[in-house]
């Protein structure tokens, strides 16, 4: 409902927003966000808010049968131990050690955050203190860092309003905004202390931009291994053998690898939660309901299918780091 507590949640991280075309601050008025040059966005009536461009967006978006599989196979928990380790990495990064950004219990006043030339400063009232998580879908994994971290708050960023409509409900401190994640964030300069890229998309320069210079980066991929089981009998689509390679040449410019770990587990699955694993993911795009219920359906019931994924934390480049090896 408008006036609810999803909206009440956008008021709190507005202060870490900013304008899709101008790069100016955001203020509440009524049920609109609005820029100091009269750009005005609307508040959904489910409690997100879409910063896209007219015309713009990516060519396509999860639709909303992807979105009900995702929150179908999650919600069962299949990939609740992943969620659980991410959590606490990224917990553990910005709780222990020195040289972590100050806590921010809120954003600034609503209109009151810097634009581009006006950075807030840490430990300010528009201090860094958001956790971004870029490619949220429906904040499944955000929610379980945020309950790592009180007091922080969550923005939720996807260009799928089925999955937003999720995300705005997932975490009492979660905003979400459609955005398209392939272009310049909505987000002010160096206002997140993490961000979160779990199977998504990696803008290297932007997720640079918003993170403050201690901040960190959590990327997960999916080894060889992952789902491997189900690759040929579904088929399903495979991870790159140079998957790492890739990511470091997408990141590297701009990052620095702090850690990196392993998540495999072994997972039993009914015929359902194989369905919604190939129905909310990219695999989608390619294979045929009909045929893929058919394999399904010779497949073992439970069957036993591998979840293998990498876990890395990288820390923001500044100007006085040596540039990345070849």
């Amino acid at each position: 409902m408008r006036g609810g507590e999803n909206e009440r949640v956008l008021d709190d991280v507005i202060g870490w927003l900013v304008c899709p075309y101008c790069g100016g601050g955001l203020r509440r008025e009524g049920g609109s966000l609005r820029c100091g040059n009269g750009h005005t966005f609307d508040i959904a009536r489910q409690g997100y808010v879409s910063l896209l461009r007219a015309g713009g967006g990516p060519a396509r978006a999860d639709t909303a049968a992807m979105v009900a599989a995702r929150a179908g196979f999650l919600a069962a928990g299949h990939f609740g131990s992943l969620a659980e380790e991410v959590a606490a990495v990224l917990a553990d990064e910005l709780t222990a050690g020195p040289g972590r950004v100050p806590e921010s219990r809120s954003a600034a006043e609503p209109g009151s955050v810097a634009g581009p030339g006006n950075v807030p400063q840490a430990g300010s009232a528009a201090g860094p203190g958001c956790v971004v998580d870029a490619g949220a879908g429906t904040g499944y994994y955000l929610a379980g860092v945020l309950g790592r971290l009180p007091g922080r708050f969550g923005l939720a960023l996807d260009a799928s309003k089925f999955a937003l409509r999720r995300a705005a409900h997932v975490h009492p401190r979660v905003g979400a905004v459609a955005c398209d994640v392939w272009q310049r964030l909505p987000v002010a300069d160096h206002a997140a202390v993490a961000a979160l890229s779990v199977f998504a998309p990696r803008n290297g320069p932007e997720l640079h931009r918003i993170l403050h210079p201690h901040g960190r980066l959590l990327v997960v991929t999916p080894l060889p291994a992952h789902l491997g089981e189900l690759i040929e009998p579904l088929g399903m689509l495979t991870v790159g053998p140079d998957k790492d390679e890739r990511l470091a040449g997408k990141l590297g410019a701009y990052f620095g690898i702090v850690s990196r770990r392993e998540h495999v587990a072994a997972l039993q699955l009914r015929h359902e939660a194989l369905r919604f694993l190939v129905a909310m993911g990219p695999s989608a795009w390619h294979v045929d309901p009909a045929e893929t219920a058919a394999r399904i359906g010779l497949l073992p019931d439970p069957m036993r299918v591998t979840l293998a994924v990498t876990i890395s934390v990288y820390r923001v480049r500044g100007p006085a780091d040596e540039p990345p090896g070849p």
